[in-house]
């Protein structure tokens, strides 16, 4: 008998086929599925959302922070949060960002309505957390798919918009609050259009970008109120402004930001007289100017400390304040953090867009345009801390913070057309 032959094992030219060595890791699939839910809610449904429903941007933020959050303990791919912690504390933005918090919490002690004050500083806290968290629960490196989410959810919700705008009365009719969540979609478009447009134009898609404007702008132009087209607007200017000298457009931005909040006192001195001459003597704007204007004359001293958070608010009920005092970012900075809030607020927003202007360079005409819509929505009529409109200013930041961390791109070496050959 003769004995079997052994069987040869395959050797490096073999073709067999061998066993895959690799396996899925199924927490890191688990991680990637969780950060992608979170984008698309936060890019995609939160814009159309916004469109239908006036709590929507309050209630789908918070969850989608919770997802980043959840995948970036999985995966681990989020930057070491006390590095950025440290850079935060150092930061002079966020230095005097926290003594306006301080002072606010400070003007509990003199408010005539410390309940709702409380609850009220309460709703800013927590949205500056949500923020931090969600700022340091985005990943180092952002994929593209990820981002290219932002310009697909702006360009849906102005699609929304616009056929509401159209067709409102037969589409809206059974939502009570339709008009509220217009108004209130179209200032979220505003502000998601710049990081989209940043984001496009950064991969070179500046057909694209423009595209994403015109379709945001032809949204807001049917909108219930103007002031997030009027916003748009400005913030064009600022963009085209840093788009072409981006020195001069980051510094006209800042200072004219920080100077309009720090004197807003006189602004009522210096365009009362020019809105009566316009529009007369007795229109809306005009008398709610001569209102401001004898507040600042009839209680200097009182400008100095304020008058508590929430005073600008319920004191019209309450016959504090006319019910036609200006409802103005400016004026509640004023009327109820007095000087003290008012500069550390002018410092902590010049220092912002300064810092803003430092960043890539592709990126900075997007984010001035941003800084610039925000400030003009809140002068024109947006109160100081409605917790939507935090929420939205929220969302807008880590949408910037995201596409920032996407401006990764490796070098690879040109293959040569150009073959050596010995003869």
């Amino acid at each position: 008998m003769t004995a079997p032959v052994p069987a040869r094992r395959a050797g490096p030219g073999s073709n067999m086929a061998r066993a895959p060595t690799t396996t899925a890791d199924p927490a890191l699939d688990a991680a990637a599925l969780l950060r992608r839910i979170g984008f698309f809610t936060l890019f995609v449904i939160v814009p159309v959302a916004a469109q239908v429903s006036r709590r929507a941007t309050v209630v789908l933020a918070p969850i989608t922070v919770a997802l980043l959050i959840i995948a970036s303990a999985i995966d681990g791919k989020q930057r070491p949060p006390g590095g950025g912690i440290f850079r935060l504390l150092r930061a002079p933005a966020f230095l005097a960002g926290t003594l306006v918090i301080f002072w606010s919490a400070l003007s509990l002690a003199w408010t005539p309505f410390p309940g709702p004050a409380t609850e009220r500083l309460a709703n800013l806290v927590a949205t500056i957390v949500l923020t931090l968290a969600g700022y340091l629960a985005l990943p180092d490196r952002m994929r593209s798919a990820n981002l290219y989410l932002l310009p697909l959810g702006v360009g849906a919700a102005a699609i929304v918009a616009i056929l509401i705008g159209l067709f409102g009365d037969a589409m809206m009719s059974d939502n009570g609050d339709g008009d509220g969540a217009l108004e209130r979609g179209s200032v979220l478009l505003a502000l998601l259009a710049w990081p989209a447009v940043a984001w496009l134009r950064s991969r070179r898609r500046d057909t694209g970008a423009l595209a994403t404007v015109l379709l945001v702008a032809g949204a807001l132009l049917l909108a219930p109120g103007l002031t997030p087209l009027l916003a748009l607007g400005v913030g064009a200017l600022a963009f085209a402004l840093t788009n072409v000298r981006q020195a001069l457009g980051v510094r006209v931005t800042a200072l004219t930001a920080a100077l309009l909040l720090a004197a807003a006192p006189l602004l009522p001195f210096l365009i009362r007289p020019l809105g009566a001459a316009l529009f007369g003597a007795t229109a809306p704007s005009a008398l709610s100017l001569k209102v401001w204007q004898k507040l600042v004359t009839t209680e200097p001293v009182r400008f100095i400390t304020g008058h508590g958070l929430e005073t600008a608010l319920r004191g019209r009920f309450v016959g504090l304040l006319p019910a036609n005092a200006p409802t103005t970012m400016l004026f509640e900075f004023w009327y109820e953090l007095g000087i003290v809030g008012a500069f550390a607020a002018a410092f902590a927003l010049y220092a912002s867009i300064r810092r803003a202007g430092r960043d890539s360079s592709l990126l900075v005409p997007g984010s001035i345009a941003a800084f610039a819509t925000v400030f003009t929505i809140g002068c024109i009529g947006v109160g100081l801390t409605a917790i939507w409109w935090l929420t939205s200013i929220a969302i807008a930041v880590l949408a910037f913070v995201a596409i920032e961390r996407g401006q990764f791109r490796s070098s690879r070496p040109k293959a040569s057309l150009l073959v050596k050959t010995q003869v």
